[in-house]
């Protein structure tokens, strides 16, 4: 399993497989016995006649109609499909690997901008059905891009070169500026000419920039890195945050990696988490602060398992892609063993039961304390007996 995508209604799942395989899911219909849930796909992408011919590398929604979706795909080509009868409207060949693909949530332009193995962003108009044009700074693959969620026109790209770049597609130079590792002020905004000289030696990470996406108040942009680092950024003036993920980080994939960030009003102002697919687990940083909240493992894994028996990783245990239900709090991962796993927060009643559970569990283990301090004594008195000499007159 490659890729997931949930619709904003959070009633449609996507899944994407290494094999080409799409498949939908109706969410709400779940097949519930005593001990799990079963969900079973609404339709699969037949194949030959429209499946890819490689691994489908994303998929993803229309933003304003539940009844198409696109698909990218190492086999060059980015699709859209009808939901209901899963066949291909349009096929755009962009004769290069398709690494990802994104569509703005809040533009009307209908520009899918696409990450390709050549250096320039590809932005393909659904209207003409052909490629409008090319944002040229990169110079290597442009492994991820992402949209802007309140400005339709800004666009955030990462790339092999370990840069990560600001686009305003309405400029004739394009690129707003860069992000720099090293910069704690914040650049962008300044005259052309000064970004200018900085453009050349600015880097978001040391080594290949394969994620990169935004909060959704827009003020922060996140980017992952095969350094084995996570960086906050500034959106508005492109500043380094400096915030601190610990050496738990792991990202060696060659292909998009990206981290989940769940809406900012679950957890209020200031507080926003990320979820981070980090090898055979999931871990849960403060967005801000850096601090890790929680690991989600997978159950019956254990630490042996994921490494596997030469000690190195074990990719079929490997999150490949993480997406979010918002009406009910509830986190889907994709497995590259094939896996969709859903992840739903501990209720009071949970906390409540559990805590009710160890509470008799601990009166178990005093009743047997006690039991094994009574046959103790028992045996004491009867060793002392034992050890005694009788005589009988």
């Amino acid at each position: 399993m490659q890729s997931l995508s949930i619709h904003l209604t959070s009633e449609s799942l996507l899944s994407g497989g290494a094999d080409s395989s799409i498949h939908i899911w109706d969410l709400e219909a779940v097949e519930n016995t005593t001990q799990s849930c079963i969900y079973h796909p609404l339709g699969t992408v037949r194949k030959p006649s429209s499946s890819h011919n490689f691994g489908v590398t994303e998929l993803s929604f229309y933003p304003f109609d539940s009844f198409a979706f696109l698909s990218s795909s190492y086999d060059h080509f980015l699709k859209i499909y009808s939901t209901e009868t899963l066949e291909v409207s349009a096929s755009f060949d962009l004769s290069s690997v398709l690494y990802s693909h994104a569509l703005s949530p809040v533009a009307d332009h209908l520009l899918v901008a696409c990450a390709t193995q050549h250096p320039a962003v590809r932005l393909v108009d659904l209207r003409s059905g052909a490629s409008a044009h090319s944002l040229a700074g990169h110079s290597g693959a442009v492994l991820s891009v992402a949209w802007s969620p309140h400005d339709a026109n800004i666009l955030a790209t990462a790339g092999s070169d370990g840069t990560a770049r600001l686009w305003d597609i309405r400029r004739s130079a394009g690129c707003l500026g860069l992000l720099d590792l090293e910069d704690s002020v914040g650049t962008i905004g300044n005259t052309a000419m000064e970004m200018s000289r900085r453009t050349d030696r600015c880097k978001a990470h040391v080594g290949v920039c394969n994620g990169v996406a935004w909060t959704d108040d827009s003020d922060h942009l996140i980017t992952t890195g095969h350094d084995e680092r996570i960086r906050t950024w500034s959106a508005t003036t492109g500043a380094n945050t400096l915030s601190h993920f610990g050496p738990t980080i792991k990202n060696a994939k060659l292909s998009t990696l990206l981290p989940l960030l769940p809406p900012s009003y679950l957890t209020g102002p200031g507080k926003q988490v990320m979820f981070y697919p980090n090898d055979n687990e999931i871990l849960m940083f403060d967005l801000l602060e850096g601090s890790l909240h929680k690991r989600l493992k997978t159950p019956g894994i254990s630490g042996a398992q994921a490494r596997g028996s030469t000690r190195k990783r074990n990719i079929r245990n490997q999150v490949a892609s993480l997406a979010w239900r918002s009406g009910h709090i509830e986190l889907y991962s994709a497995h590259s063993d094939g896996v969709i796993r859903i992840w739903m927060p501990r209720t009071k009643e949970d906390a409540e039961l559990e805590a009710e559970e160890l509470k008799d569990a601990a009166g178990v283990m005093d009743e047997d304390k006690n039991r094994k301090r009574k046959r103790e004594a028992l045996n004491e008195v009867y060793r002392d007996l034992t050890r005694q000499k009788l005589t009988f007159n």
